[in-house]
C-alpha cells in the first residue's frame, strides 16, 4: 500500500522544481523582449547623396521591436566606417613676399632698424599701481601633486572607432563662419633689431649650438628606444604611452626638428606619421581631448605651416592630412546639447554610440584651450564647421564673463566649470513644487537638503548614485580634475575601464519613448562654477592656457573678432585687482607673481589666499607683453616684464638654479612699499610662534620642577644609602671579632689550628683508649687533614659574606627628563636647513622640476619684445643649471628636487663628494621637452627673424601658426 504521507517531501520538492523551471524559462523570454526593446537608437543614418563632413540627421524615433539577429545586423549597418576625403579645399591665405631663412624658415627678411647696443638699458618702466593685499590671511598650505603615470601594456583586443551619426547636428544655415576681410593693422610685437657685433654673434652661435646639440641628443634616443610610442624613460631606456600610443614625442617635435634644421630628421618623423592610425589605441579607452588638440592636432598643423604650408613639398601635405583625419574623430565629443565638448572622449562604439553631455566638473583650461588649433584647420582646410565647434565654447566663456554674478571674481572664470547645460537643481525645485502638500511635508520633515548624504557625488541623480555613473556623463568618462599636462588617472588604462551598461550585450543605459536616455530631460542653463562649496581662481594649473588663448586668437584671426580682445582686456584687469602681488625677498627685487584665491560664498568679499609661486603660472610674463603689445597697454608690457623677471629670480635663487614645480612665498602688503623683513619671513615660516613660546614657558616651569624633584629623590637616596651602609658595617663587626679570637693551645700533640670542640673530642677518645704512641702519630695526620679543610670552608664563607656586603642596593629610578621644545628661532632654522628654503620662501611643496617651458618662454618673449641681451643672459644661466641637473647617459630626465645644494656636473673637492648629494631622476621626459622648453631655449638665441612674433602665433604646446596678413 502506498503511503502518502511517507513520500510527501519529495512530492514537494517536485513541486518547487517544476515551479522554478516553469519563471526560469519565463524570465529568458522577457530577457529577449527587453534586449529588443531597449536595443541602443542611433540617430538616422546619412544619406549616400550628402556631405559626409556636413550631417544632418532627424529627431531620434521610439525603436521597433526586433530580432537579436536584426538588431545586430541593423547595429553594424548604422555604423559606417569614416570615409577618408579624396581632396581638400585650401583657400589661399595673404602673405608676404617670402625670401629663403637661413634656417629655411618661410619668413620674409627682416627689417634692419638702428643698431642695437647690446649693453643698452631696457625701455622705460612704467609704473604699476596695485591694490594692497590682505597677507595677513596668507594661507601656508600645500598643493597635492601627482606625475607618474606606470607604462601601460596594450590591450589584446583591437576595436577601430566607427564615427557616429550626429545626435544633436548644427543645421548648416546655423554654423558659425571664420570671420572675413582684410586682417585688421597690429601693432608690432617684436623690437626692431639692428646689425649685432661680431663678438655678440660669435657669443649668441655658440649659445645656438649647444642648444641644438641637446635637442639631437634627445632626439636621437627617442628614435633609438622609444621611437613610435608616446615618451622616452630617459633612465630605464624603454618607452611609455601616456597619450593613446599615437607617437606623442614625435608629433610634438615635428616643428622643433625643421625650425633646428634637422631636415633629414623631420623628414623620417613624416615619413612614420603616415602609419598613424587615430581610429585606435592599445593604450587608452579614452581621447584626453585637450592634451591630444595641443600636441598633436597643433603639432601637425605647426609642422605644416613652418615647411611651407600651400607651398610644401606634395610628401609634406599628409601632415594637413592628418590633421583632418584626428580632427574628425574629435569632432565627435562636441555632439552634445549644449555643443560644449566632452573632454575624456570614450572612443569604443559601444559607449560613443549613446548621446553624451559635457561633464558637470570640466576643466577651465581643458575646455577653453582648443580654438586656436581648430580656428587654424579651418583656415587651412575652408571648413568652417571647425571653427564653429570652438566659436560656441567662446561664446559661453563670453556669456558667463558678461553675466551679473556669474563669476565671484568678475572677469575671470573658477578652475572648475559645469558645461552639461543642465541646471539640476531647477528640476528639483520643479519635481518639489509638482507634490502634493503631504509630500511636501514629508520632504520638509526630512533631513536638511543642504547637507550631502554619504556616497554622494555632485551632480548626480540618485539612480547615478546607485550605479556609481554620472547621469550627465552617459559616454562612461568618469569626472576628475586634472592639471595641464597631468597624466591620465589609472581609470583610464586596461584593467581598470568603467564596466558596461547591465542587461543585453551593448544594451546601453535605459531609454525613454524617444530613445533618449532616461532622466535626460533637464532645465537648460549656460556655464557655471562647476562643484560645490568653494571655487579657486588661479592663473596656475587647470586655468592657465584658457587666459592665453584670447589675445593669440585674437592674432590668429587678424583681429576681425573684437570679442577676444575684450575678453582678455577683462581677465587683464581682473588679475591685476585680485591675483598680482609682490614677494619680500633680500634686495627688495622689483618682481610680481600670481596668487592663488578660493572663494567660499561666490562673491569677492570673503577671499582666502595662497601666495604661490608656481612654474605653470610663469607662462603669465608672456601673456601680459603680448598683449600689452598688440593691445597698446604699456602698463601690461611692464606687467609682464615684473612676471617675467620674477620666474627668472626663482630659477636664481633655488640651490640647483632651477624653480620649484609649486612653492610658497612673503608677499608685501603693499606692491609699492616692499622692504625685506628677516623677521616677517621667519614669522610666515613659523605661524605659530605664539604656541610656540608658550609651550618653551610650560617646559621652562616643568624642567624646573623636575631637577627640584630629581634632587629630593638623590638626597632621599643618600640617605638611605648610607643608613643600610651602616647597619650592615655593625652586623659585619661580630663576625669579624669571632673569626679574629686567639685559639687554644693545642693538646696531646695536635697541631695548631685545630677547633677547640674537634681538639676536646679528640682528647677525650685518647683518653679513653689509651692508646700506643703509633696511633697518637696516625690520629694527628688525620687531624691535620680536617684542619685543612675547615680552612678552606672558612675562606669560602668570608667570601660570600664579603660579596653580600658589596651588593649595591637597589638603583635610584628617576623620573624622565620633560623634552624641551623647539623654541620660534630654532624651529625656523632647523627648517631653513632642512629644506634649503631661500630667503623669501615659506615652502617648497613641490620640489620637483618636470622640464617644463613656461619661465624660458616668457624670458624668451621678452628678448623678442625688449632686444635687451638681459633676457639672454638669463636664460643661458637657466639653461646651464637645466641641463646641468637633468641630463642622464642617453637623454634629459625630470628630477625629484631643486633644493639639493649639488647638482650632476657641479664642481666639488675629493672632501665633498662623500657628502655630495644630487637630485634624483624620476625616469620621465614629456613630449613638451622637445616641443616647447628646447624650442624656446633655442629661439633665444636664433636670429629674430626666425619664427617672428609679427608673424607667427604659438599655440600653448609652442607650435607656431602662421598669422594672416
Amino acid at each position: 500500500m502506498l503511503r502518502i504521507r511517507r513520500y510527501r517531501p519529495f512530492l514537494i520538492g517536485a513541486f518547487i522544481i517544476l515551479v522554478l523551471l516553469y519563471h526560469v524559462a519565463q524570465n529568458s523570454d522577457w530577457e529577449l523582449s527587453q534586449s529588443a526593446l531597449y536595443s541602443p537608437k542611433k540617430a538616422p543614418a546619412d544619406s549616400a547623396t550628402k556631405d559626409s563632413l556636413h550631417v544632418e540627421s532627424q529627431p531620434p524615433q521610439a525603436p521597433k521591436p526586433t530580432s537579436i539577429a536584426q538588431e545586430k545586423q541593423a547595429t553594424t549597418s548604422a555604423q559606417p566606417t569614416p570615409k577618408k576625403e579624396t581632396s581638400i579645399r585650401i583657400p589661399q591665405l595673404k602673405t608676404s613676399n617670402e625670401v629663403p631663412g637661413g634656417f629655411g624658415m618661410p619668413t620674409p627678411a627682416p627689417t634692419v632698424g638702428k643698431a642695437h647696443d647690446d649693453s643698452a638699458a631696457e625701455e622705460s618702466h612704467v609704473a604699476v599701481k596695485l591694490p594692497d593685499r590682505p597677507v595677513l590671511e596668507m594661507n601656508s598650505g600645500g598643493k597635492p601633486l601627482t606625475d607618474s603615470l606606470e607604462n601601460v601594456e596594450p590591450t589584446s583586443t583591437k576595436e577601430h572607432w566607427q564615427k557616429p551619426s550626429e545626435w544633436f547636428p548644427v543645421p548648416k544655415e546655423s554654423i558659425i563662419k571664420l570671420p572675413t576681410g582684410k586682417p585688421k593693422p597690429i601693432p608690432t610685437v617684436q623690437f626692431k633689431f639692428g646689425q649685432e657685433s661680431p663678438d655678440a654673434k660669435e657669443k649668441r652661435v655658440a649659445r645656438l649650438n649647444k642648444v641644438r646639440a641637446e635637442a639631437q641628443r634627445a632626439w636621437s634616443s627617442y628614435k633609438k628606444y622609444a621611437w613610435g610610442h608616446d615618451e622616452l624613460t630617459p633612465v630605464t631606456k624603454v618607452s611609455k604611452d601616456p597619450f593613446c600610443g599615437w607617437a606623442a614625442t614625435l608629433v610634438d617635435a615635428l616643428d622643433t626638428l625643421w625650425i633646428m634644421g634637422l631636415k633629414d630628421e623631420f623628414d623620417e618623423a613624416v615619413e612614420y606619421v603616415k602609419e598613424l592610425d587615430f581610429t585606435y589605441s592599445a593604450y587608452r579607452s579614452e581621447i584626453p581631448v585637450f592634451e591630444t588638440t595641443i600636441r598633436y592636432l597643433g603639432g601637425f598643423l605647426g609642422a605644416y605651416d613652418v615647411s611651407g604650408g600651400e607651398k610644401t613639398k606634395a610628401e609634406y601635405k599628409v601632415l594637413l592630412d592628418k590633421a583632418v583625419e584626428l580632427a574628425e574623430v574629435l569632432m565627435s565629443v562636441f555632439d552634445t546639447p549644449n555643443r560644449m565638448p566632452v573632454l575624456y572622449y570614450n572612443w569604443h562604439p559601444s559607449f560613443n554610440e549613446n548621446p553624451k553631455r559635457a561633464s558637470t566638473r570640466s576643466g577651465m583650461a581643458e575646455l577653453g584651450t582648443l580654438s586656436m588649433e581648430f580656428t587654424r584647420l579651418a583656415q587651412l582646410t575652408g571648413e568652417n564647421k571647425y571653427y564653429d565647434a570652438v566659436a560656441r565654447i567662446t561664446n559661453a566663456l563670453e556669456d558667463l564673463q558678461n553675466r551679473e554674478d556669474g563669476t565671484a571674481l568678475p572677469g575671470i572664470f573658477p578652475e572648475n566649470i559645469d558645461a552639461s547645460g543642465c541646471n539640476r537643481t531647477a528640476q528639483a525645485a520643479t519635481d518639489y513644487d509638482n507634490l502634493s502638500d503631504a509630500g511636501k511635508k514629508q520632504v520638509d520633515d526630512a533631513t536638511d537638503l543642504d547637507e550631502e548624504p554619504q556616497g554622494y557625488t555632485a551632480g548626480m541623480t540618485d539612480q547615478g548614485s546607485r550605479n556609481g555613473k554620472d547621469p550627465l556623463d552617459l559616454n562612461g568618462v568618469p569626472k576628475r580634475e586634472l592639471n595641464r599636462r597631468t597624466p591620465p588617472p589609472r581609470s583610464s588604462v586596461p584593467g581598470h575601464q568603467p564596466p558596461p551598461w547591465k542587461g543585453a550585450k551593448n544594451q546601453g543605459p535605459p531609454r525613454d519613448a524617444q530613445g533618449m536616455p532616461a532622466n535626460w530631460d533637464c532645465v537648460p542653463q549656460g556655464l557655471v562654477a562647476g562643484g560645490w562649496g568653494s571655487e579657486s581662481y588661479s592663473m596656475g594649473g587647470s586655468q592657465d592656457s584658457a587666459y592665453e588663448y584670447f589675445p593669440k586668437q585674437y592674432l590668429l584671426l587678424g583681429g576681425l573678432e573684437d570679442k577676444y580682445r575684450t575678453m582678455h582686456e577683462k581677465v587683464s584687469a581682473a588679475v591685476k585687482k585680485y591675483l598680482l602681488f609682490r614677494p619680500m625677498a633680500p634686495g627688495n627685487p622689483d618682481i610680481l607673481f600670481s596668487a592663488k584665491v578660493t572663494s567660499s560664498d561666490h562673491t569677492d568679499q570673503k577671499l582666502n589666499y595662497e601666495w604661490e609661486a608656481t612654474h605653470l603660472t610663469c607662462f603669465l610674463g608672456g601673456m601680459y607683453g603680448l598683449g600689452g603689445k598688440i593691445f597698446g597697454s604699456p602698463e601690461d608690457v611692464e606687467i609682464g616684464r615684473k612676471l617675467a623677471d620674477g620666474c627668472a629670480w626663482a630659477y636664481e635663487v633655488m640651490p640647483t638654479g632651477i624653480m620649484p614645480e609649486y612653492s610658497m612665498v612673503l608677499p608685501c602688503a603693499k606692491a609699492d612699499d616692499c622692504q625685506w623683513n628677516k623677521t616677517a619671513w621667519h614669522n610666515a615660516i613659523d605661524t605659530e610662534a605664539e604656541w610656540r613660546d608658550e609651550q618653551l614657558k610650560q617646559w621652562e616651569v616643568k624642567h624646573a620642577e623636575w631637577v627640584q624633584e630629581v634632587k629630593m629623590l638623590k638626597k632621599e637616596y643618600a640617605e638611605v644609602e648610607a643608613a643600610a651602609k651602616a647597619k650592615s658595617e655593625q652586623e659585619a663587626k661580630p663576625k669579624a671579632a669571632a673569626n679574629t679570637a686567639p685559639k687554644n693551645t693545642p693538646q696531646s700533640g695536635l697541631n695548631p689550628g685545630v677547633h677547640q670542640g674537634m681538639q676536646q673530642d679528640v682528647d677525650y677518645h685518647l683518653t679513653k683508649r689509651r692508646v700506643f704512641e703509633d696511633d697518637k702519630i696516625e690520629i694527628a695526620a688525620k687531624v691535620n687533614e680536617l684542619e685543612v679543610e675547615l680552612d678552606l670552608n672558612n675562606m669560602i664563607a668570608g667570601h660570600e659574606q664579603q660579596t653580600q656586603q658589596q651588593k649595591p642596593m637597589l638603583e635610584l629610578q628617576l623620573p624622565p627628563e620633560p623634552e624641551k621644545p623647539l623654541s620660534h628661532e630654532e624651529y625656523v632654522a632647523e627648517r631653513i636647513k632642512r629644506e634649503n628654503l631661500p630667503p623669501g620662501f615659506v615652502s617648497l611643496n613641490d620640489k620637483r622640476y618636470i622640464l617644463r617651458p613656461e619661465a624660458i618662454e616668457s624670458v624668451f618673449y621678452y628678448y623678442r619684445i625688449t632686444g635687451s641681451p638681459i633676457w639672454q643672459d638669463k636664460g643661458w644661466r637657466m639653461f646651464e643649471s637645466v641641463i646641468a641637473a637633468t641630463r642622464t647617459d642617453i637623454a634629459h630626465s625630470a628630477i625629484d628636487n631643486v633644493a639639493i645644494n649639488k647638482v650632476a656636473g657641479s664642481t666639488s673637492t675629493k672632501e665633498d663628494e662623500k657628502d655630495e648629494v644630487k637630485p634624483g631622476f624620476t625616469d620621465s621626459m614629456e613630449s613638451f621637452w622637445l616641443a616647447e622648453t628646447l624650442k624656446y631655449f633655442y629661439l633665444l638665441f636664433a636670429e629674430p627673424d626666425v619664427v617672428s612674433l609679427d608673424e607667427w602665433v604659438f599655440n600653448t604646446e609652442a607650435h607656431p601658426f602662421k598669422r594672416p596678413t
